[in-house]
């Protein structure tokens, strides 16, 4: 027997799913921004780390090879291009526009410990792949244990 009704209007978790939805729907909005890792910042990219150093994905899809350029200085690792989208509208308006197009550029600050000196990249099938290794410095080493 229940001793108390829910009342729909009082369900804690309808309103904070609720909450939750139009906390996202603000947070998409272009007249809101977060700066230079909020939504809709381009080029999406993920982080992460693996035993050999840092690997940096960014999305580009739709551009050439040669229109991406990514330069180290220190230890900040750049992504900057120019994204261009000239289909042939022979004077028609956009119904919808929300591909950007234009010069991007990505600023990505990195730990110390890896050398951005010895960075790889490669562009394949829309993603660029950037891989980081760590510096000789900042790898495990074994340590002999000497006995007196």
């Amino acid at each position: 027997m229940a001793i108390l009704k829910l009342d729909a209007d009082l369900d804690p978790i309808g309103a904070l799913l609720s909450l939750q939805g139009q906390l996202d729907r603000f947070m998409r909005n272009p007249a809101f921004s977060t700066g230079l890792s909020g939504y809709g910042v381009f080029p999406a990219i993920n982080i992460f780390e693996s035993p050999e150093g840092a690997v940096v994905v960014a999305e580009l899809p739709g551009l050439d090879a040669s229109k991406i350029q990514v330069t180290g200085e220190g230890r900040t690792l750049m992504i900057s291009g120019e994204r261009e989208f000239a289909p042939n509208l022979s004077g028609r308006g956009y119904h919808r526009r929300e591909l950007t197009e234009g010069k991007f550029s990505r600023s990505i600050q990195l730990p110390e410990d890896y050398d951005i000196d010895r960075a790889e990249v490669r562009y394949e099938a829309g993603l660029l792949i950037a891989r980081i290794p760590k510096g000789e410095h900042a790898k495990p080493r074994q340590i002999t244990v000497q006995s007196a």
